[in-house]
């Protein structure tokens, strides 16, 4: 969700902005713009409704133009609308004066701080514009930019991650964070910024994570870390882990395609080190508890967004199987920020993210924690907010997800959530047994994953293009296979643009199966075990009613449907994680068949930093 780079230095400043803008076009955005700063001192703002690379079209027309300067320092951002509709017009950087802002977040209380100031003509319908002039009221003779910028933000509400420049200072900028991410790159004689680390690849591989409340100024060759008090901060400069290649597609179509195909991998680096077969143990390393802490564990809440919530879903299923005195709570941050909720003693919360940036899960935390609950993540982004915040946890190590639709992420959720559960049986006093056929299907999981992404994919493409042509769907399964059913639908909807609903599959009789004709079709889960032949008694109401039914299945029982995909796997517990694999594969073919951006679809973005 919205994206902020920014280079100051020796280089040739446009050449990092418009790189790192193309990094960041995966978290979603509708219109993209830079400024730079030449020799000269005179800045060149560049604005361009629509993608990425219709701005480069413009850099390229002024450097065939425009006679030739060094752009030492600039700015750039992509934008995802919050207030006022994608143009041209309200695309960032914004201008007041001799301020140039780039801004991520939400300025809550703009209005009140817009009506007072009067030397400003207001062009845009943004509140980052009023941000802008807020600044440049404050900047006169005998105050610094970073003066000026801390002073605006003490009258500021809401969230924001901002980078600013003004042609009186063009040496550097300051940036500041409150809710929204930011880094610092650090380079030789060169600094960096950015919103995610992935715009930094190939540039410099040491960075600065900025934390809410704190502001730097950046310069070519130096980096001043302060609080809004104006008291100097330490900088601590970390290495990123990520390399060049795992941003690349590496001969896919499409990164989403990618990112399917190697959940085996990934898998295996989430389970590396954290289950022993052999010993039939499970341990996380990093949780923070000691065995006497977990002992005494009665309740466990589950915070998460979007696919991130599906997978606390399943993940519930398992710690219900594996821990008999526990109570578990799974809910959507969105909703529980704003509740009068109440989480009983002994009571851990598991927050899961793949960013480490979402908003309403990041305000959950926040809140949880300053009730003295015990928190603990569920992360993919080493360095992230919620990383950083909790009080324990884990990284699912997944690698980069580029592709919006998360998927890769929810299979090591799902794994990582299944291991704490063990970790937590075993320290209840579980025996061996009872959790050894966890451990066996986890380790059996990465390769079943595979015989999926290297076997069956043509079959599921044959299959999606078939229901292509439909506008609705309803996806439903029965106990683990609910939650599996909501996220299929969740990715069907997300990337095709078909309007998809996940159910439990008893429900359906109470209201669903009333939308029943020939303008949708039904994706039905099954699992050979012992609600087999309930789940087989909804497909027979769904078929009684016209239904166009697509079966996926580890079973070799006859069922009948117009399409199936056969699942063959001695797996069990863990079926529905493959059963998963496969909607995935079906969703992603069905968006190519109806031509859609399957990597960044409309009104989408990755990272959701405001609410």
């Amino acid at each position: 969700m919205c994206g902020i780079v920014g280079c100051v230095g020796e280089k040739q400043a446009r050449n990092y902005l418009i790189s790192g803008l193309h990094r960041l076009e995966y978290r979603g955005y509708d219109s993209a713009g830079i400024v730079t700063i030449g020799t000269d001192n005179k800045a060149t703002l560049l604005r361009a409704k629509g993608k990425v690379s219709k701005l480069e079209e413009l850099v390229s027309s002024i450097r065939r133009t425009a006679k030739p300067s060094t752009d030492k320092i600039g700015i750039g951002h992509t934008r995802w609308a919050t207030h006022g509709e994608p143009s041209e017009k309200n695309a960032h950087p914004h201008k007041a004066g001799d301020i140039y802002l780039v801004h991520n977040g939400i300025i809550e209380n703009y209005k009140e701080l817009k009506a007072e100031i009067k030397n400003h003509k207001f062009i845009t319908d943004t509140d980052t514009e009023v941000l802008a002039a807020l600044i440049d009221s404050l900047y006169d003779q005998n105050t610094t930019l970073a003066d000026a910028v801390n002073q605006a933000l003490k009258l500021v509400a809401g969230t924001y991650g901002i980078a600013v420049i003004s042609v009186r200072n063009p040496d550097e900028i300051v940036v500041a964070r409150s809710g929204s991410p930011l880094i610092i790159g650090v380079g030789d004689n060169e600094t960096y910024i950015a919103s995610d680390a992935s715009a930094l690849i190939g540039f410099t591989d040491k960075a600065i994570y900025l934390n809410d409340g704190e502001m730097a100024i950046c310069r070519g060759d130096s980096v001043e870390l302060r609080d809004l008090s104006a008291q100097p901060i330490s900088a601590k400069v970390e290495t990123i882990e990520i390399d060049m290649q795992a941003i690349q597609k590496q001969g896919y179509e499409h990164f989403l395609l990618k990112e399917i195909c190697e959940q085996p991998s990934t898998l295996r680096s989430t389970l590396s080190g954290r289950i022993n077969v052999k010993d039939k143990v499970a341990n996380l390393g990093g949780l923070n508890l000691t065995p006497a802490e977990l002992r005494k564990i009665e309740h466990v809440v589950i915070v998460g967004c979007g696919t991130a919530y599906y997978a606390g879903l399943l993940g519930m299923y398992y710690l219900e199987q594996l821990v008999d005195d526990l109570t578990i709570d799974v809910v959507a941050a969105s909703e529980l920020r704003y509740r009068s909720f109440h989480l009983p003693k002994d009571t851990v919360a598991l927050v899961i993210s793949q960013s480490g940036e979402t908003a309403d899960t990041l305000a959950c935390l926040r809140e949880i924690k300053r009730r003295g609950i015990k928190t603990l993540g569920v992360v993919n982004v080493v360095g992230s907010t919620i990383a950083r915040e909790v009080d324990g946890g884990v990284y699912v190590h997944a690698g980069p997800e580029i592709s919006v639709a998360s998927t890769k992420a929810f299979t090591s959720q799902v794994a990582a959530l299944t291991i704490f559960g063990i970790q937590l049986a075993q320290a209840k006093g579980a025996d061996l047994q009872s959790v050894s056929k966890y451990i066996e299907e986890l380790a059996k999981l990465p390769d079943e994953i595979d015989k999926i992404v290297s076997k069956d994919k043509e079959k599921i493409a044959k299959i999606a293009k078939r229901y292509a042509k439909y506008e609705h769907a309803l996806y439903f399964g029965r106990d683990t296979l609910y939650p599996v059913a909501m996220e299929g639908a969740l990715k069907l909807k997300e990337i095709s643009y078909i309007q998809a609903e996940g159910y439990a599959a008893g429900e359906l009789k109470h209201g669903p199966i009333a939308l029943i004709d020939d303008s949708f079709f039904e994706v039905a889960l099954l699992i050979d075990n012992w609600l087999f032949d309930k789940s087989l008694s909804t497909l027979e109401e769904v078929n009684a009613r016209g239904g166009h039914i697509f079966v996926i299945t580890n079973s070799k029982k006859a069922i009948k449907a117009e399409e199936i995909i056969r699942i063959n796997t001695k797996l069990d517990i863990l079926a529905p994680v493959l059963i998963n694999v496969v909607q995935q594969l079906f969703a992603y073919y069905v968006a190519v068949a109806r031509g859609n951006d399957v990597d960044q679809p409309r009104n989408l973005a990755k990272s959701v930093t405001v609410e």
